[in-house]
């Protein structure tokens, strides 16, 4: 065990390298700067694939792909950070026309720009991991593809870092490098994903956070379901008051069988039951509101929206009086779940790809053409036009929009 330990201890302290540029300061002549934990994360994981500790398949099919709530949240939130287009700037300096621009309003031959993004807000919301591959040939960068989650595979390096990605579709795998090509100066893949606190490698699903909610939604939706099949009305009980005797096996199974084949389904509802031998038909009531059944779904509802990122409002839920008036919730959709994904994308794709376009660049969303935002960005400007303390440059500065100088 001591052996082992010392093993440990100087592997840890030998493996020192630098972290990525983004993550560090520019290292002084002969030093090198390396994170002390991120060895510990990778020791029994080095070379090899990590996969995603949770089954995928069962939130796209039992979440997105069946449940309306999730489908309606996601594609709510898909679609609307898709339509908000991306700007080039440099400095202060607007650019009009850029070889990035055209590569991500044409990331590929068989999408556009916005199916693109939506693709790959989909994927992010429903895995909690987004992944984006560069094609590159010579030395620039000619197409964009979003990856399924579920296909990528983290490999780690030994400083915890990921050296590589591995993508499995058809029993064949492909493995991409995490370091930036030398010919375009990008990394072939970039990983995009959603705060985990118990993951060091993938994102955590707002699905997964909704998963309870998701479950009782769908098995009030299947109770439903079986209700309409049985003649939209709680079954009952046959009762044999023939002396106080038995039925014989073959009775019983006679009797099953009849009801099973002439008395079950919807196109059999309101067919009357003749009885005979004593029997005598029970009929047994749940009511909803001893189950308090519709509550609890509308509540299910509820759970999952807000775990996603929707108010209620929107998704039409009866019972939700969170928010004064629907143009209050459209507001606070926008701003507190569709922006923040756009402002992370652009900052992502601004690191990955603006170094092999050239420095200085930098993408940001165009946030003028988001109808739901007009109150406020009306507010701000009457504002603006009042404050007599400002010069006009100041004015156009703090509406987001560069000096009248420079423009």
């Amino acid at each position: 065990m001591a052996r082992w330990t010392e093993r440990l201890a100087s592997m840890w302290a030998g493996s020192r390298s630098t972290l990525p540029y983004a993550l560090t300061a520019p290292p002084s002549a002969g030093d090198e700067k390396a994170t002390r934990t991120g060895s510990v994360v990778a020791v029994e994981t080095l070379g090899r694939p990590v996969w995603t500790p949770r089954d995928y398949q069962t939130f796209a099919r039992e979440g997105y792909m069946q449940n309306p709530i999730v489908y309606r949240s996601v594609r709510m939130i898909a679609e609307a950070a898709a339509s908000i287009p991306l700007l080039l700037y440099e400095g202060v300096h607007e650019h009009e026309a850029h070889p990035l621009l055209d590569l991500i309003a044409h990331p590929n031959a068989g999408q556009t720009s916005a199916d693109f993004f939506e693709s790959w807000y989909g994927y992010l919301l429903v895995s909690g991991n987004a992944y984006a591959e560069a094609v590159l040939i010579g030395d620039r960068v000619r197409e964009l593809h979003a990856l399924r989650s579920d296909r990528m595979k983290v490999i780690p390096g030994s400083e915890g870092w990921p050296e590589g990605y591995e993508y499995t579709a058809n029993g064949r795998s492909v493995r991409f490098g995490a370091d930036a090509d030398a010919a375009g100066g990008v990394s072939p893949i970039l990983h995009m994903k959603l705060f985990h606190p118990a993951n060091d490698h993938y994102g955590f699903s707002p699905i997964e956070a909704a998963a309870t909610a998701i479950d009782i939604h769908n098995t009030a939706a299947g109770w439903n379901k079986a209700l309409l099949d049985n003649s939209a009305r709680p079954s009952g009980a046959l009762v044999y008051g023939n002396g106080g005797g038995r039925l014989t096996a073959e009775q019983f199974e006679r009797l099953k069988t009849e009801l099973e084949t002439n008395f079950q389904g919807a196109k059999h509802a309101g067919r009357p039951l003749l009885l005979e031998g004593g029997l005598d038909w029970k009929p047994l009531s749940l009511s909803p509101r001893d189950m308090d059944f519709i509550e609890a779904k509308n509540a299910a509802a509820r759970e999952i929206a807000l775990a996603v990122g929707v108010p209620p409002m929107l998704l039409g839920i009866p019972g939700d009086n969170t928010y004064s008036n629907y143009q209050e919730a459209t507001r606070s959709f926008w701003r507190q779940t569709v922006l923040p994904l756009v402002n992370r994308t652009a900052m992502a794709f601004t690191g990955w790809l603006a170094p092999a376009f050239g420095s200085g660049l930098l993408l940001r969303p165009n946030l003028d053409d988001v109808e739901a935002l007009t109150f406020e960005r009306e507010a701000l400007w009457r504002r603006l036009d009042a404050a007599t303390f400002l010069s006009r440059d100041e004015k156009r500065e703090a509406a987001g929009y560069p000096p009248e100088t420079s423009a």
